[in-house]
């Protein structure tokens, strides 16, 4: 399986929907649960990791369940080169470029680069931009996140993940965040990049996830949301919203 021909193949036809599944957050049945629903609600792939809390055997273990519940690309969406699963379709090898500490711009990645080798896994290289809230993953990546309002300065990290040849961009406003990415943003960077645009944290209603998708977002990340999520006609909802 080449995921990332598969994924922007696909992106050519629709905005896609991800599922953020971080391996420490529930038991490990209810994260296969929550994959299968994912799927059963349209999800285009399931990724798995979190900022905090992730290890070699929960990460193992969550990849091995999700695999027996979903035929989706699984992807790893790291939180460093300490656990990386062999178990996984692919990684995602980002930069957090907005990071003041060279270990999350190139430092983590060059210690996991043999180990991704190694394990046979896809790399897909990835522009990582944290925006304003930021929250976890912005504290413990030591980013400066990019104002709320700072089209220029996320235009410019963008194109610039662009000629560095990264394979997407990523604009992440944090899991669990109260404001997801501004719609103006989203159309500004999609507009001066020729590339794939990923859009995450904070998307946990319709109306978001329709908002993100207007503005050019050609994939949408859901985490927080499915988690805590009961209700199947609501995750139904969100997702249709992503790729009506």
């Amino acid at each position: 399986m080449n995921v990332k021909k598969r994924l922007i193949r696909k992106m050519t036809k629709e905005t896609l929907h991800f599922t953020l599944l971080d391996p420490d957050k529930q038991p490990l049945n209810e994260t296969a649960n929550i994959a299968k629903r994912a799927v059963a609600a349209g999800t285009d792939a399931i990724m798995i990791g979190g900022s905090t809390g992730v290890t070699q055997k929960n990460l193992d273990a969550a990849a091995q369940a999700i695999k027996k519940v979903c035929k989706l690309p699984v992807i790893y969406f790291p939180s460093g080169a300490h656990a990386i699963s062999g178990y996984c379709d692919a990684i995602f090898y980002m930069s957090m470029v907005n990071s003041t500490s060279l270990d999350w711009v190139i430092g983590e990645q060059v210690k996991g680069s043999l180990i991704t080798k190694e394990l046979g896994l896809e790399p897909i290289s990835m522009g990582y931009i944290i925006v304003e809230p930021g929250m976890t993953v912005g504290r413990v990546g030591q980013a400066k996140p990019i104002g709320r309002d700072d089209l220029k300065g996320a235009m410019s990290y963008a194109l610039a993940c662009e000629y560095l040849g990264m394979d997407f961009i990523y604009l992440e406003a944090g899991s669990g965040a109260d404001r997801p990415v501004p719609p103006a943003m989203i159309k500004a960077v999609k507009e001066i990049i020729s590339v794939p645009l990923i859009v995450g944290g904070g998307i946990r209603t319709p109306e978001a996830a329709e908002a993100a998708r207007l503005a050019g977002a050609n994939a949408i990340v859901t985490g927080t949301f499915v988690e805590r999520c009961s209700d199947d006609s609501e995750l139904k909802n969100v997702i249709k919203a992503v790729k009506e």
